[in-house]
C-alpha cells in the first residue's frame, strides 16, 4: 500500500504522535482531579516576619525564619516587572501557563548544546511549584506542574499570578519575595531602586546562590548585564537607559548589615515581650512593632560605647593575638590557611579579623578575610611597639590571628575584642520614653543585657537620692558637714567596723553640703545619712523607682552600696529632671498586624498629664541646680567640653573601681553609661566614672543635644535666693550684702548666692562678723579628684 519508505516512518511518526497524545491525555485526566485545590493562592497568606522599628522609621530587628515584605502589584515598579519578564518568561503575557513556543527553542538549544542549557519553566509553572509541587526531577513532576500551572491560568489574572511570583519567590540570603531582597541587598524599599538593581534583582531566581552579589559579585553581575542586554531586546528600555544601567556603580549590603541602625538589645526586648504575648505566631504573622529609639540617637550611643571601650582598653595596653596559626611556605597552601582561619570569625563592631603576615618595628601588615591587605604604621603603632619589638617576653608573630580598625579611608590600627563591658540608656525625661539603648559592646558576643539585667552597685551616683532625702529633713545646700574621719560601729555598717574614706584620702573641717556633692566628698555623704537615719532614706528612694530591698538600711548606702540596673537609674535622675514626676520607662510605642492594625498602644505616664509627682519641686530644682556643679566645678568637669549650661549630672566609682558610673541629664534628655566586668573585678588604676564612663555619656549627648537650643528650668515657687557666707554656710546681715557676683561656690567676692526652701532658710551671721579676720580656705574650695 505505502510505495516509499518514508511512508512508514511518516506512518511510524503519526502512530506515536496519536499515542503520545492519547497517554497525555490520560495522563492529564488522572492527573487534573488530584491537583490540589488553589486556597493557597486565592487567599495567600505568605508568612511574614515581626519587623521592629524605631520611632523615625528604621528598621532594627526582624524576627522569623523568612525574610518577607509583601508588595501589591500595583505598587511595582513597572521596571521590576518588566526585568523579571525578560529574565524569565518573555512570552508571560501571552501564553496560557505552559509555553509550547518556549519549550521547542529550549529543546533546540539543549539539543544543540548537548546538555541542559535553558529551561522552560514559565512564571506561572514556577508558582505552581513553589507553593505546591517538590523540586524533583521526575516525568510526574512535570506534567503536574503543566497540569497545575494552567488551572492556575484559568483561575486567576496574570497580575495576580505576577504579584504571587514576585512576593513568594526564594532569592537568597533568606530573602523571600523581591520586596525583601531589595531591603537585604540594596538595604532600601523596592521603589527606590535603579533600573541597574533591579536587572540585578531580576537575576537571582534561576539560581539564587550562582548569583548572589554578596557572595560572588562577578557572576551576579554577569547576570545583571544579560537581564538589561534581554530588556533592550524586547525593547523595554532603549540604547541610552541600558547604557546608563550598564555603568551604574552597584553597592551591596553586606550579609552583616540587614538592619538600618544596630539595636539588637532593644529588638531582642521587643520579641521576648511579644512573645510571651503571642507565642509563636509573631514569627510569621506581619507583626510591625514600633519602638520609642530615635535613630540618631541610637546611632551616637553605639558609637559612645564602642568607642568609649576602645579607649579603655588602649589605655590598657594590648594583650596579644586571639590565636596562632603557621603559614606555610607555599602560596596556595598559605591562602588556604589564611582562609581557613578567619573564615569562622564575624567582625564585631568595625573590628575585622586579619592575619599578620609581616611585622617590623615600623610596620605590620595584615591580610583581611576578603583577601586585601593592610599596613599598620605610624601612631597606630605605639600601643604595639613592645609586642611589634618583641620586647618583654612579647612578640607579634606571621600568622598571628588579629583584630584590625580602619581609622580613615586609608588608615588601620590593630585593635582586639574586649573584656571589659558597657552600656548606655537614655530615656524621655517627660514621659518615660527610651530613646537609645545599648545593652553591651556587642550582642552576638554576649546578649546579657546590662542596661536591664546588670544589678550593681552604683556608687557615688546614688548619692544624689540621699541628699534629695535630706533637704526634706531641712539640710540646706549650705549647711556645714563635718569632713573629718569617722569610724563606724558593725551595727552602723551592716556587720564589720568600717573606716569610709575620701576617694583621694582627704580630710578636712566643715564643708558645705553644696560643695561636698560638687566634690563627692564620702566622709560627709555619710555623716547626712546618718543624720537623717538609714530607714528614712531607704523609704524615701521609693519615691525615685528603687527597690528598698536592694538597699539595706545601713549607713554603706551613703556610697551606693545597694544595687540598681542603668535603665533604674535612668528613670530615677528623670524625676530631678523633669521638675518631680515619676515615669516609668516604656520602649514599644505600638504593634500593628500585616493588615496595620493596632494590637498594642503605649499608654505612658507624661508629665503635665498623669505622671504622678512624688518629690516636692522645690526638691528636684535645687537637686538639679546641686548636680549642675558637679558638670561645672566638680567630678564631671570635663562635661563643660560640651559647651552647654543645660546639663547637670553625677558620677560615680565603686570599691576597687569594679563599675565606673555617669547619670546625666537635660531638662529632655536623661542618659546613663555604665562600664565594668561581669565578673566584677577592678577596672585598673585612675578607671573612675569620670575617666571611664562620663566620656562614654559626653560622646553620645554631644551628637545627641547637636543643634538642640539650650533650656533651663524654671524656678518653682517657694524658693529663697540669699547671699552666704562661704566658710560658714550662714546668711550675710543686709549691712555686708553689696553686688555679688553668682559665682563659683566658695569663691572670692563678699559671699555667694545660694538658694533654701523658704521654710529652712540659713542662720544669719552678724554683720559686724563678716571679715573681722581672715577665715582659712574652706575645704571644698580646694581642687577636687575625678571619681
Amino acid at each position: 500500500m505505502f510505495s516509499k519508505w518514508w511512508h512508514y516512518a511518516l506512518a511510524l511518526v503519526v502512530s506515536l504522535g496519536v499515542v503520545g497524545t492519547a497517554l497525555a491525555g490520560l495522563a492529564a485526566a488522572l492527573i487534573y482531579p488530584n491537583l490540589p485545590p488553589l486556597e493557597a493562592l486565592t487567599d495567600y497568606k505568605p508568612k511574614l516576619p515581626l519587623r521592629v522599628y524605631t520611632a523615625d522609621g528604621a528598621l532594627i530587628g526582624e524576627f522569623g525564619e523568612e525574610r518577607r515584605a509583601f508588595i501589591a502589584i500595583d505598587k511595582v515598579p513597572a521596571y521590576m516587572k518588566q526585568a523579571i519578564i525578560a529574565a524569565e518568561d518573555e512570552r508571560f503575557y501571552a501564553h496560557g501557563g505552559v509555553d509550547t513556543l518556549g519549550i521547542l527553542r529550549a529543546a533546540s538549544a539543549n539539543l544543540l548544546s548537548g546538555g541542559v542549557k535553558e529551561g522552560a519553566s514559565t512564571i506561572t509553572m514556577q508558582v505552581a511549584r513553589n507553593f505546591f509541587l517538590s523540586n524533583e526531577k521526575t516525568l510526574t513532576r512535570k506534567l503536574s506542574e503543566a497540569m497545575l500551572a494552567m488551572k492556575i491560568e484559568h483561575n486567576l489574572s496574570k497580575d495576580k499570578i505576577l504579584e504571587l511570583y514576585i512576593n513568594q519567590i526564594y532569592l537568597g540570603q533568606r530573602a523571600y519575595g523581591f520586596e525583601a531582597a531589595a531591603r537585604t541587598y540594596f538595604g532600601k524599599p523596592m521603589q527606590a531602586l535603579s533600573l541597574a538593581e533591579f536587572a540585578m534583582l531580576a537575576g537571582l531566581p534561576k539560581a539564587p546562590s550562582r548569583y548572589n552579589p554578596v557572595v560572588n559579585f562577578p557572576r551576579a553581575k554577569a547576570r545583571q548585564e544579560y537581564v538589561l542586554k534581554r530588556m533592550l531586546t524586547l525593547k523595554f528600555i532603549d540604547q541610552p537607559t541600558w547604557q546608563a544601567a550598564m555603568a551604574q556603580k552597584l553597592v551591596i549590603r553586606q550579609a552583616k548589615q540587614q538592619t538600618d541602625v544596630a539595636a539588637d538589645f532593644a529588638a531582642e526586648m521587643v520579641r521576648q515581650t511579644l512573645f510571651e504575648k503571642y507565642g509563636e505566631s509573631i514569627y510569621s504573622s506581619g507583626y510591625k512593632a514600633v519602638t520609642t529609639l530615635l535613630r540618631t540617637q541610637q546611632a551616637a550611643a553605639n558609637q559612645a560605647v564602642w568607642m568609649g571601650v576602645a579607649d579603655y582598653d588602649l589605655r590598657h595596653g594590648y594583650r596579644g593575638p586571639e590565636k596562632q596559626i603557621v603559614l606555610p611556605g607555599d602560596k596556595t597552601a598559605r591562602e588556604a590557611a589564611i582562609a581557613d582561619a578567619l573564615s569562622e570569625l564575624n567582625t564585631v563592631s568595625d573590628m575585622q579579623p586579619a592575619v599578620v603576615i609581616s611585622v617590623s618595628p615600623k610596620l605590620i601588615r595584615a591580610q583581611l578575610q576578603d583577601n586585601s591587605v593592610v599596613d599598620i604604621t605610624g601612631n597606630s603603632l605605639k600601643w604595639v611597639a613592645n609586642w611589634a619589638a618583641g620586647k618583654k617576653g612579647r612578640q607579634l608573630l606571621p600568622g598571628a590571628v588579629v583584630r584590625v580598625q580602619a581609622t580613615s579611608a586609608q588608615a588601620w590600627r590593630l585593635t582586639q575584642l574586649p573584656e571589659v563591658e558597657a552600656a548606655l540608656v537614655a530615656i524621655d525625661p517627660k514621659n518615660g520614653a527610651i530613646t537609645a539603648l545599648v545593652g553591651g559592646f556587642d550582642f552576638n558576643r554576649n546578649k546579657f543585657n546590662h542596661v536591664t539585667q546588670a544589678w550593681r552597685q552604683p556608687g557615688s551616683s546614688f548619692k544624689p537620692f540621699v541628699y534629695s532625702a535630706a533637704l526634706e529633713k531641712g539640710f540646706t545646700p549650705a549647711t556645714m558637714i563635718d569632713n573629718a574621719p569617722i569610724t563606724l560601729a558593725a551595727e552602723e555598717a551592716g556587720g564589720t567596723v568600717w573606716e569610709p574614706k575620701n576617694y583621694d584620702g582627704s580630710t578636712g573641717g566643715p564643708v558645705r553640703l553644696r560643695s561636698a556633692l560638687t566634690k563627692s566628698l564620702n566622709l560627709v555623704s555619710v555623716r547626712i545619712l546618718q543624720g537623717i537615719g538609714p530607714y528614712y532614706a531607704r523609704d524615701y528612694i521609693r519615691r525615685f523607682g528603687f527597690d528598698p530591698a536592694r538597699h539595706p538600711p545601713y549607713l554603706t548606702m551613703a556610697l551606693g552600696a545597694g544595687s540598681v540596673t542603668p535603665l533604674q537609674l535612668a528613670a530615677a535622675y528623670g524625676v530631678f529632671a523633669n521638675g518631680g514626676f515619676s515615669v516609668k520607662p516604656y520602649l514599644i510605642e505600638k504593634v500593628t498586624d500585616k493588615e496595620g492594625r493596632v494590637l498594642m498602644q503605649a499608654a505612658p505616664q507624661v508629665v503635665g498629664s498623669n505622671a504622678p509627682r512624688v518629690i516636692d519641686p522645690r526638691n528636684a530644682w535645687l537637686m538639679t541646680n546641686l548636680l549642675q556643679d558637679v558638670t561645672r566645678y566638680g567630678t564631671a568637669a570635663r562635661a563643660g567640653q560640651l559647651g552647654r549650661n543645660d546639663i547637670a549630672g553625677k558620677t560615680g566609682t565603686t570599691n576597687d573601681a569594679r563599675d565606673t558610673w555617669f547619670a546625666g541629664y537635660t531638662p529632655d534628655l536623661v542618659a546613663v553609661a555604665w562600664m565594668g566586668y561581669d565578673q566584677p573585678r577592678p577596672l585598673g588604676r585612675s578607671e573612675t566614672g569620670a575617666q571611664s564612663a562620663l566620656p562614654i555619656w559626653m560622646s553620645f549627648m554631644g551628637r545627641s543635644l547637636q543643634g538642640v537650643p539650650q533650656k533651663s528650668w524654671p524656678m518653682p515657687s517657694g524658693i529663697l535666693t540669699l547671699q552666704i557666707d562661704p566658710a560658714t554656710g550662714t546668711r550675710l546681715a543686709e549691712s555686708a550684702i553689696g553686688d555679688v557676683p553668682d559665682g563659683m561656690p566658695g569663691g572670692e567676692a563678699k559671699g555667694m548666692t545660694e538658694y533654701f526652701y523658704q521654710e529652712f532658710p540659713p542662720p544669719e551671721a552678724p554683720a559686724a562678723d563678716w571679715g573681722a579676720e581672715p577665715a582659712p580656705a574652706p575645704a571644698d574650695s580646694l581642687p577636687g579628684t575625678p571619681i
